[in-house]
């Protein structure tokens, strides 16, 4: 196994300026002193730091595969990257970044497929669903979000939610489509269980690894969502309005649920979820 070096390196006054005032004067080591104090005392501490740190050398360490960060994502350095783990990881790092954002996910309004219990399709919104997306259109608006990109899926139900929201900016993403059933798609689970009995019984066991078949599994959309969870840390505000599976999947990522946990967690209709990642 190759190891994996990360470095990353600041000297930019404002970004630890900003760093000391939002971490480190709420820290237990600082109860109850001034701000002013705690912030003479942390760059005290940094000093000493530099006085002993050593940065990775090209000349003395270019045998080693590194990447050192410099300055939060301005300048990078990449050094003898290879295979999958360190390129993902390196195009992870280059992505992400401290500026203040607010992600807000949410399903679709409720669907004519929801009011039947039939999993799957593409069908439109039922009249809870449209009112809903009228709701989700004064949400939104109430939020005053600067430069708002909205994403949906491919599917009629995400697009009609989002369709009242005022916004420059609309993608639809076929990643965010809903998890494929295959086989079993536009079926009730009664449906299911009478027909596929095996694969019904198949799914309760290992509902995170069960693949319909001809369609996909839980563990196939997290993979198929990579690309959108690494543009949401690149990005800066914006609204997914997509499908159950895919609503569990990318709050898993952010909420760090282990994989067989991810089917389970719950996800409503007609509820947003607004997630702001702190930097530090």
């Amino acid at each position: 196994m190759w190891s994996f070096f990360i470095e990353s390196i600041c000297d930019d006054r404002d970004v630890i300026y900003q760093n000391i005032m939002e971490v480190k004067v709420s820290s237990p080591d600082y109860v109850g002193v001034d701000e002013r104090e705690v912030y003479n005392d942390f760059i005290s501490r940094i000093h000493h730091y530099e006085a002993l740190y050593e940065t990775l050398d090209l000349d003395l360490e270019g045998h080693l595969s590194f990447i050192k960060v410099i300055n939060v994502g301005k300048k990078f350095l990449v050094n003898l990257i290879s295979g999958y783990l360190q390129t993902r990881a390196v195009y992870f790092l280059m992505n992400i970044h401290i500026a203040p954002r607010s992600i807000y996910l949410t399903r679709h309004g409720e669907s004519l497929l929801n009011l039947s219990g039939r999993i799957g399709g593409d069908s439109s919104l039922s009249n809870s669903g449209k009112e809903y997306s009228k709701k989700l259109r004064d949400f939104i608006s109430s939020q005053n979000i600067r430069d708002l990109k909205v994403w949906t899926s491919t599917l009629k139900r995400t697009i009609e939610t989002a369709e009242l929201i005022d916004a420059v900016n609309k993608e639809q993403w076929p990643a965010l489509d809903e998890l494929d059933a295959g086989i079993c798609d536009n079926m009730t689970y009664e449906e299911i269980q009478e027909k596929y009995p095996e694969d019904f019984a198949r799914r309760d066991q290992d509902k995170y690894h069960y693949r319909y078949p001809r369609g996909e599994s839980y563990e196939d959309v997290v993979s198929r969502l990579e690309p959108v969870i690494m543009e949401l840390e690149r990005q800066h505000n914006v609204l997914a309005v997509c499908h159950q599976a895919v609503m569990r999947c990318l709050l898993s990522y952010f909420l760090d649920t282990k994989a067989n946990d991810i089917p389970y967690l719950n996800v409503p209709l007609h509820t947003v979820y607004k997630l702001t990642p702190v930097a530090y």
